[in-house]
């Protein structure tokens, strides 16, 4: 199980990886983050619009709190949907299960339910394959095809 820290560490550190696997730990440690970072940026939007001088206007910290609402959800989308496969993975699905979202109401909740199953062992298909280095070429100009 990872801490918190480390969560959000593994998941910055793979944002683009597709391969391999995550935890439901790092998963929901991660997501914990975003809805207090989310609730956090909103609150503090939602503290200015009381004082707004004119009554139809919006007031200035909303409309930053939502420019930086917009900025970190595109920012956070490519980590969140290659932590959501490499959970599914982990799950011992495909990760182009992550595509059932896409379905209306249902398929999130199918994927969510996805991400709350147990690790299984047989997970470990999907794990990236070892890079054998420069050392052995695929092709040696020596051979011949006789």
């Amino acid at each position: 199980m990872l801490t918190p820290q480390a969560a959000i560490k593994s998941v910055f550190r793979n944002y683009a990886t597709l391969a391999g696997r995550a935890p439901r730990s790092e998963f929901w440690w991660f997501a914990l983050a975003q809805v207090v970072l989310f609730f956090a940026i909103s609150l503090l939007g939602a503290a200015g619009a009381g004082s707004s001088p004119e009554p139809d206007t919006v007031p200035v910290s909303v409309g930053v709190a939502t420019g930086l609402l917009l900025a970190l959800g595109l920012g956070l989308a490519i980590p969140n949907i290659t932590l959501y496969v490499r959970r599914l993975h982990d799950a011992d699905f495909s990760g182009w299960m992550y595509f059932l979202a896409c379905i209306p109401y249902a398929g999130i909740l199918v994927v969510i339910v996805f991400a709350l199953l147990p690790s299984q062992p047989a997970g470990a298909r999907f794990d990236a394959a070892p890079n054998p280095g420069p050392g052995t070429p695929a092709y040696t100009p020596t051979q011949t095809l006789s």
